[in-house]
């Protein structure tokens, strides 16, 4: 067998799609690698999304050469990145993107650099790197790699060796981080980072890889589905027709058009050239995907059928309905740019509602559930009109994409307010004053969130230890701000519980958020309860609307 000493973007380009791919086969397994058995358990879910958004580009690609890879990878991940695994990942990406984009082959020591370029970037997007983690494992395949380059030309040697010392490395996770030992697991970003190198191997090796799930776009051919499909699937309408461009779509664009189209439907193919673009999607609102189609260009070769013959009525005037509220939407007068703004990450009517009444203008769907990603925060920021605008990411996994955001936004004053709850997030919002500047209100808003502790009601996904607790499936957890506060079988009684772990001498307000799954009865009586037993508290009650947490409870 020939050796084989260089790569060039082709074989980079497969390596980097059956990367994303493992990973993407393997993210509930990584999801239940997180050490909270917390329903929202989502490392692999939130890198599979931020490799996915880059791999959508990089399948798109028609031939291309180091420097168009590179970019594509590299802006792809970046706005696609959800959560902190994410963000990191997509840094990782960006650096070694920087190291090759220049070149025209890659060989062990160009790539050894590029790796180690890679966790350079990394390790400045964390505020506080902590070992243990995805970082850990990154960096000690980079220093193998750095180690072996320039004796090491066989690239599938050079690759296998990287792999098996990444692979000890996680093993060793448990011994850098207790909670990770306690827990009985290795690092799941870590663990997630080592599936996108185990893909990437395969694909160096010309390991048959289904690339079927990534979106199609340039230079993509419409497949046809089979009948059994067609009565399956959930989606009504296959809709189809060309965009006649009133000008050239741009990359960004198009990105934002194709995941909008994902939005509302699957089987998309987007096929773009200078003056027109082809489209195809199955959707139950067709009249959404022309709206959008039509803010770019005039339409061409209109065509939509129903796939189920069923509920053919209502589903237009669905969709119909839906295109004449986006149009009247687009109608509106833009509002006037104001001297600050403010945008805040929520999930749940009632705490959207607080939001809102509070002066926020914009709110981002997601949180515990779904970690919005960088685009959606850059999306936020192009809609509202201000100078300066405070984010507050309310949750510990959205801060490092808020940060991504500030950094890509050349326009406006993004200040970041670091909340990790939804309750910081109120009491941040609540201390901005009109008067102070930017600086002073970041610095008085993280104060204010500083001095609210937080306790969150929820039940176990899986059996494990933690904080010296033995927990159960079906067990109701107390999670506070540092860890496990109450375990038990009763969600009241461990609500009870885990406010008097949060209420000292000083406390003043008792503040309780409830959730989609508890009646506002239930509520009131937990209320009373708390009021009876910490009687120089004030204690008020909010409807909260929130799903898998029956109670959000912050003392002040």
């Amino acid at each position: 067998m020939v050796s084989r000493t260089t790569i060039d973007a082709k074989t980079l380009s497969r390596m980097f799609l059956a990367g994303a791919k493992n990973l993407e086969a393997k993210k509930e397994w990584i999801n239940e690698l997180n050490v909270f058995p917390v329903p929202d358990g989502d490392t692999g879910t939130n890198m599979t999304l931020t490799i996915m958004s880059a791999a959508s580009e990089v399948s798109a690609l028609t031939d291309p050469d180091m420097e168009m890879l590179a970019k594509s990878i590299s802006s792809g991940s970046l706005r696609g990145a959800r959560g902190n695994s994410g963000v990191i990942l997509s840094q990782l990406l960006r650096g070694f993107t920087r190291g090759v984009r220049k070149l025209d082959t890659l060989d062990a020591p160009a790539i050894a650099a590029a790796m180690d370029k890679g966790v350079e970037t990394a390790y400045k997007a964390v505020m506080k790197p902590k070992e243990g983690t995805i970082l850990t494992v990154a960096r000690e395949a980079a220093e193998k790699a750095m180690e072996i380059a320039e004796e090491t030309k066989d690239l599938e040697s050079f690759f296998k060796e990287i792999f098996a010392h990444a692979e000890e490395t996680l093993e060793r996770t448990p011994e850098l981080l207790p909670v990770l030992k306690e827990a009985g697991v290795v690092d799941s970003g870590g663990q997630g980072l080592l599936e996108v190198y185990r893909g990437a191997i395969d694909g160096f090796l010309g390991k048959e890889v289904d690339y079927s799930s990534f979106k199609a776009g340039k230079g993509a051919s419409l497949q046809k589905i089979s009948p059994q499909a067609e009565a399956d699937i959930k989606f009504g309408y296959c809709t189809e027709f060309i965009i006649l461009l009133n000008k050239e779509l741009s990359s960004e664009e198009e990105h934002s058009f194709k995941k909008f189209l994902n939005s509302i439907g699957d089987s998309i193919v987007l096929v773009a050239d200078d003056e027109i673009v082809k489209v195809h999607v199955h959707t139950n609102h067709p009249g959404e995907a022309i709206e959008r189609a039509l803010t770019y260009g005039a339409l061409s070769r209109m065509k939509i059928d129903n796939m189920r013959e069923e509920h053919q009525e209502k589903l237009i005037k669905d969709a119909e309905k839906l295109a004449r509220e986006q149009a009247a939407q687009e109608e509106e007068e833009e509002a006037p740019e104001k001297d600050a703004g403010f945008i805040s990450v929520s999930v749940g009517n009632g705490l959207t509602e607080i939001f809102k009444e509070l002066g926020a203008d914009y709110i981002i769907e997601g949180g515990q559930t779904m970690n919005p990603s960088t685009e959606d925060m850059l999306n936020a920021i192009a809609k509202v009109n201000a100078r300066t605008i405070y984010i507050f990411p309310n949750n510990k996994n959205i801060i490092l994409a808020a940060n991504q955001a500030r950094d890509l936004t050349e326009d406006k004053t993004i200040v970041v307010v670091p909340t990790k709850t939804i309750p910081q997030g109120i009491s941040a919002l609540i201390g901005y004053v009109p008067e102070k500047d930017a600086k002073e209100n970041e610095e008085s808003m993280t104060e204010a969130a500083s001095k609210v502790k937080t306790g969150q009601i929820t039940y176990a996904v899986r059996d494990t230890r933690i904080d010296d607790k033995e927990i159960h499936e079906g067990d109701i957890m107390g999670i506070g701000d540092a860890g496990i506060l109450a375990v038990g079988q009763d969600i009241e009684g461990v609500a009870k519980e885990t406010a008097a772990a949060m209420v000292d001498e000083e406390s003043e307000i008792i503040s309780i958020y409830y959730g989609a799954d508890i009646q506002e009865e239930q509520a009131q009586a937990l209320t009373d309860a708390l009021a009876e037993e910490f009687p120089d508290c004030e204690v008020e009650l909010n409807m909260g609307g929130q799903p898998i947490y029956y109670y959000l409870i912050s003392v002040e």
